[in-house]
């Protein structure tokens, strides 16, 4: 089982530096009359967000901005314009106190980005990699691999 130390830009593993590069995320449930769905894009520093309001929502139940500096190590003004974007794109609401929820949209996005990274880090585990290092590769992996990769990783994985 994952720890929450080890996710990505949480816990003292802060999110590693990298381009902002677009992720693909299959959309099922908001196909709007097309058969079996379609893909949107979000940025993996995005995800990384959103991984890490579902982990703080689950541990503590409400989340603040400032909780999130907290957590990722960001700065303040920096957290302000990830959550503005992430308003924007319908992942996020926030109240007039400041608190942060999920939409279904954006806890949906969460749920798959830390289903991956659990799976992967668990994997890299099993196979020999140290939980440092497979707490660091998992949270890269999680934003790159294909869908057919993590799939057969997957597979693969809950077989052995």
């Amino acid at each position: 089982m994952v720890s929450p130390i080890y996710l990505c830009g949480v816990g003292f593993l802060k999110a590693p530096q990298r381009e902002n590069f677009l992720v693909y995320i299959y959309d099922s449930e908001n196909a709007k009359g097309s058969k079996g769905g379609f893909f949107t894009h979000i940025s993996a520093s995005a995800e990384d967000y959103l991984e890490t309001i579902l982990l703080l929502s689950k541990k503590t139940g409400a989340v603040r901005s400032i909780d999130i500096v907290g957590e990722m190590g960001f700065s303040k003004p920096s957290i302000s314009v990830a959550m503005k974007k992430l308003r924007e794109n319908e992942m996020i609401v926030m109240n007039e106190d400041g608190y942060i929820t999920l939409t279904k949209k954006g806890e949906r996005t969460a749920e798959q980005v830390y289903g991956r990274h659990s799976i992967l880090y668990d994997w890299l585990v099993s196979i020999g990699v140290s939980e440092k290092n497979a707490a660091a590769d998992a949270c890269r992996m999680e934003h790159i691999l294909s869908e057919e990769v993590f799939e057969r990783i997957k597979t693969t994985f809950e077989k052995s």
